[in-house]
């Protein structure tokens, strides 16, 4: 995560959430980190409305505890987003989804067993407003993910999938994912613009499939109920059926996420036992109509990937463009750079293996980096070093940027 410019925040929080934006900017990655966890861990900023962000360990009686709690505050006022939880998240701050104003984006997980986060959406206006809840993803995170200058919400349904079929078929990290976009304040279902990314997991998923255990799966019952086990190999069995059918699942699920329906029946019909083929078309059918999509607004009508491309600013030979930015209690506007200029920070880094002493030595290296109109780090060249300064600036609107570091 990474913030949009015009605001205030410590050093420490800033680096943490450089590397963080790195790590982010992979929407469909299987670890995703947080800012606190169990109580540990923090942040704070002041976006230029004068709302200010704080996450960290929640107190009482003015001890912390090993609970996490988000809260926005403003003109010696303070409104609790998320409190006593065990994870608390901000992934996106000062950008606009496409709902016509700048937000902060929270996520929070009540208790660490449950599988799924709940997002919320608030404006960072005074009095700051709760514009939209999306729940039953195990993570959520905003990306440019084309560099296209459109900002698009990554998930999972995990939670609609619990438990699907059984225990382990319906486990979190097996869910499909979801993409989201805001479009004219509007919550829109934008999967099929994103074929090339489902066409992927459908090509793992197939080349992870056994011929001869999905032979042995197609003259099954499909339901695969719960068996004695006499020896190993009978649970070897087991597990080899249950393994195809949660590749048969991905496979399907991935035509559906993408709006491809026809090719989805067709894949089920092919690789499904016939007997149990319409009991399991129809649990497919009401298992996504019951989940994250039922909070959309809508369906996207493209089926092409993106073509436009966000301009990219260099700062060492460009000059950035200007913008009015509201600032302080009087709500006035002043013209500012719509990218903060660049701020050294340190950030600690493990020595690569097989580094010299030669190598440990340099002071500062170049680093270069894009960020994409989600605030999220593209690309940063990794340094040879283990302490090296990155140069950090933010970019709003549809504006991307790259520049380089310290040398």
């Amino acid at each position: 995560m990474l913030l949009s410019p015009g605001f205030r925040c410590r050093a420490m929080d800033l680096a943490r959430l450089l590397l963080f934006g790195a790590l982010a900017s992979a929407c469909h990655a299987q670890s995703h980190g947080v800012v606190c966890r169990d109580g540990t861990g923090g942040f704070d900023a002041v976006f230029p409305t004068g709302v200010a962000v704080q996450v960290g360990a929640e107190h009482r009686d003015g001890l912390a505890t090993r609970k996490c709690e988000g809260t926005l505050l403003w003109d010696k006022q303070k409104l609790e987003v998320a409190a006593t939880a065990a994870e608390v998240d901000v992934d996106a701050l000062g950008i606009d989804l496409g709902l016509g104003t700048p937000v902060v984006t929270f996520q929070a997980k009540k208790v660490e067993s449950e599988c799924c986060m709940t997002l919320q959406i608030y404006s960072l206006q005074r009095p700051p407003k709760l514009l939209r809840t999306i729940t039953g993803g195990s993570f959520f995170s905003t990306a440019d993910t084309d560099l296209d200058g459109q900002i698009e919400i990554w998930t999972n349904d995990a939670a609609v999938m619990e438990g699907f079929e059984s225990p382990n078929v319906g486990r979190p990290e097996f869910a499909p994912a979801v993409v989201l976009r805001f479009v004219h304040g509007r919550l829109l279902d934008v999967g099929s613009e994103f074929a090339g990314y489902f066409d992927g997991e459908i090509a793992r998923a197939r080349g992870e499939l056994d011929p001869e255990a999905l032979r042995e799966f197609k003259e099954s019952t499909g339901r695969l109920p719960p068996t004695a086990y006499f020896s190993q190999g009978d649970l070897r069995h087991s597990q080899n059926l249950e393994r195809t059918k949660v590749r048969v699942l991905q496979i399907i699920w991935a035509y559906l996420y993408s709006g491809r329906k026809a090719e989805a029946w067709k894949s089920l019909a092919e690789m499904w036992p016939a007997a149990d083929l319409e009991r399991i078309r129809g649990a497919l059918s009401s298992v996504r109509a019951r989940g994250i999509l039922s909070q959309t607004d809508g369906t996207s009508a493209a089926t092409q990937p993106h073509s436009g491309v966000a301009k990219v600013f260099d700062l060492r030979t460009q000059a950035p463009p200007m913008t009015d930015i509201p600032w302080g209690k009087s709500m006035r506007t002043e013209k500012r750079s719509e990218i903060i200029p660049p701020a050294p920070i340190l950030i600690e880094r493990r020595a690569p293996v097989g580094a010299s002493e030669a190598d440990l030595a340099l002071p500062e290296l170049l680093v270069e980096l894009v960020i994409d109109s989600a605030g999220k780090v593209r690309s940063a060249p990794v340094s040879r070093s283990r302490k090296f300064r990155l140069t950090h600036y933010q970019n709003c609107d549809r504006k991307l940027g790259v520049m380089a570091g310290l040398v």
